[in-house]
């Protein structure tokens, strides 16, 4: 099946691959087509495809589109048009919903990510969630986290983003600005640990890779607390697990989504359409892709391109 592609996101990953070069991110080559966050549109089927019609908008998911794990980074969404074999009806490709405009369908991939982090928490209703980081994927995260019924709150150093977090209804703290434990006693109240005078956040995601956040989090002892890493931080680390086991906290890695996270996502999308869209800072044409990457890199002005 051939699909032409509508709207492409800009993942921070492929920031990466332009700023530092082949090795990072997701290691594409040079001369191979990346992207991997869009929308697309059936233009043309063969006749053993049955589940698909031309003209229908379809989001390609990344794994099983690109016909492996390993090459999900370089589908190619910032290609004019892909081939698509061996199609199938939510597995490598799933119908997007009529009401979705093109630019909230794009992010279904960041979305899926986002939402994947928070399952592997396990969150219950009326528990408290920590975002660290608020960018597209920590907003997707909070989005999620509310969706499951729990308070959340977003931390990062751009108050461009906070503002957009807060107006999305989520408690904030600006990390190099305010007093983030005082910030976060406010807003959840003291919990259950092992040391005095701790917040009671019980989820926490993080996808910024910072380290001293996973310190922060260890130091806390909040009984049956979660912390789940999606950011990236390769350097070895010294953990205290006599105190982890004591507080019975969790250290929970959580890579990529699952074909089951797609609906949840167009769950969320449906009930935050509105709010998701002003996530969106710009669209730029195609033709200005590099100097659009470059764009993207501003936190004080973009959230997602």
């Amino acid at each position: 099946m051939l699909i032409k592609n509508i709207n492409a996101s800009i993942c921070g990953s492929d920031i990466a691959v332009y700023k530092h070069g082949t090795g990072t991110g997701h290691k594409i080559s040079i001369g191979e087509k990346f992207g991997h966050e869009m929308v697309s549109e059936v233009a043309e089927v063969v006749l053993e495809v049955k589940d698909f019609k031309v003209g229908q908008r379809v989001y390609p998911y990344p794994v099983f589109a690109a016909n492996s794990p390993q090459k999900a980074g370089t589908l190619g969404g910032f290609t004019e048009c892909l081939l698509i074999k061996n199609a199938k009806l939510n597995h490598n490709l799933y119908l997007v919903p009529e009401e979705f405009s093109n630019e909230v369908a794009a992010l279904t991939e960041p979305f899926t990510v986002a939402t994947r982090a928070v399952k592997r928490a396990h969150p219950k209703a009326g528990e408290n969630a920590y975002v660290l980081g608020a960018r597209t994927i920590g907003l997707a995260a909070a989005f999620a986290i509310r969706h499951f019924g729990c308070k959340v709150m977003v931390a990062d150093r751009s108050d461009y983003r906070l503002d957009l977090a807060k107006s999305f209804g989520c408690g904030v703290v600006n990390t190099l600005k305010d007093n983030v434990k005082q910030t976060q006693l406010d807003c959840f109240g003291k919990g259950y640990s092992l040391k005095e005078n701790q917040p009671n956040i019980n989820i926490t995601i993080d996808v910024t890779g910072i380290p001293d956040f996973l310190q922060d989090f260890l130091d806390s002892q909040i009984i049956d607390s979660r912390f789940v890493m999606v950011g990236v931080d390769n350097n070895p680390k010294d953990i205290d697990l006599l105190g982890m086991i004591f507080a019975s906290q969790s250290l929970i890695g959580s890579g990529g989504y699952r074909p089951s996270d797609v609906a949840t996502v167009f769950y969320i999308l449906k009930e935050n359409q509105k709010d998701i869209s002003k996530m969106v800072t710009k669209i730029y044409p195609w033709e200005e892709l590099v100097s659009t990457i470059k764009n993207a890199t501003d936190p004080e002005k973009v959230m997602n391109i």
